[in-house]
């Protein structure tokens, strides 16, 4: 067994190093910031603050999106997989050092660009490298890494922040992730021989088809619908009457309900379709998003988590493994292409949230305001099938 996790081209080791790669690259680097959100306002961040932060942070990330729908060639994306790994970790290891908010800007931009590298061309090189005919389940077992980042980081933070700060939790959390991703970077390259046959494809601006375009606008509504609650979620929890001290525990079953998610949500893709799919899981998140604004009952505020979890990671993988199967031979081309309409969602959302929180003293207009955007989501996918269904 262990010599098979070893083995850079076993499928377990594969899928296992990219489970743990996102979990450095998503989750110390992405996640534990929202783990840690309601500690940090409390002695060192303002609402406001936190906002411009997670808006650099996609800001990096959008950067990294559009980078990756260039890179060509194999040898170039396992280069700049090490690169985002590396960025992720010591990034995060700033936010444990310092609390000079010009290098917390500056860190959060470049872990987001990090990140991007992590999820986006990781998840190229291991869909890659799987030795599947039909690699839809497995990449749907590989996006289950986001899922696991939240429980992981927001485990180890809560372990730590038992005993000491935040800023103890991030030390924690990117020590943690150094270690894990010497594993990740040993499986996820290729041999001499592999790379003497990589090969180089050229970018084709013909998928980009108004099919394809529906999809992209579709998926910039769906990164607005992931922002409010995945930066503010634990906090829009403990703002709510009786539900103080709540917060992080909405967040672990984020976490929770988003690990089996991108596998049963790829399975009823594979079954029915990944957009008739993706317009239910929008649908469900909507209902998620607007819950908080309804009620203070405690099992209706979790539920929003579980719905959120359960659907923000399923939509992730839906999108992107659309995204790869319809661009062919460079997956990288469609799914980075996704990813940075995705990212222009993530830049503006914290900003507007941030806004409308300050005004109007709550969360309540934030969150209307992003269940309307991703409803106009699901009317572009809507409109998609009759673009399909007419050719």
């Amino acid at each position: 067994m262990l010599k098979n996790l070893l083995d850079k081209n076993n499928n377990t080791a594969i899928l296992l190093a990219g489970i743990l790669a996102i979990i450095v690259g998503v989750g110390v680097a992405r996640f534990a910031f929202t783990s840690l959100l309601p500690y940090m306002l409390e002695d060192f961040l303002s609402l406001t603050y936190a906002g411009v932060l997670a808006s650099f942070n996609f800001a990096g990330y959008l950067a990294g999106a559009v980078f990756s729908i260039f890179i060509k060639d194999i040898n170039t994306k396992v280069k700049y997989f090490r690169i985002g790994m590396i960025l992720s970790i010591f990034m995060s290891l700033v936010l444990a050092t310092t609390t000079n908010e010009t290098l917390w800007l500056v860190s959060r931009i470049i872990a987001g660009f990090g990140s991007a590298m992590v999820l986006i061309v990781g998840a190229s090189i291991v869909m890659v490298k799987l030795n599947f005919e039909n690699k839809t389940k497995a990449m749907g077992i590989h996006f289950s890494g986001i899922g696991f980042s939240i429980v992981i980081s927001e485990l180890i933070s809560q372990y730590v922040l038992k005993n000491g700060t935040w800023s103890d939790a991030w030390l924690a959390l990117s020590l943690f992730a150094f270690i894990v991703s010497f594993y990740s970077l040993y499986i996820l390259s290729f041999d001499n021989v592999i790379k003497k046959e990589a090969v180089k494809h050229t970018l084709s601006k013909s998928i980009f088809s108004t099919y394809v375009i529906l999809l992209i606008l579709a998926y910039f509504t769906e990164g607005v619908g992931f922002v409010v609650q995945g930066t503010f979620l634990p906090d829009i929890i403990n703002s709510l009457e009786g539900l103080e001290g709540y917060g992080n525990l909405g967040w672990l079953i984020v976490g929770i309900a988003g690990i089996p998610s991108s596998i049963l949500w790829m399975r009823l893709a594979h079954n029915y379709g990944s957009v008739n799919v993706i317009i239910i899981a929008m649908a469900l998140q909507i209902v998620g998003i607007l819950i908080p604004t309804l009620s203070t009952n405690i099992y209706l505020n979790l539920l929003s988590g579980a719905l959120y979890g359960s659907t923000f990671i399923g939509l992730v993988a839906l999108f992107l493994n659309l995204g790869g199967q319809l661009a062919g031979k460079n997956p990288v081309v469609l799914m980075g292409a996704m990813t940075a309409a995705y990212g222009i969602g993530q830049v503006g959302a914290p900003l507007y949230s941030v806004a409308l929180i300050e005004h109007f003293g709550n969360y309540n207009s934030t969150l209307y305001v992003t269940a309307f955007i991703v409803f106009v989501g699901i009317l572009f996918l809507l409109y998609a099938k009759r673009v399909e269904k007419v050719k």
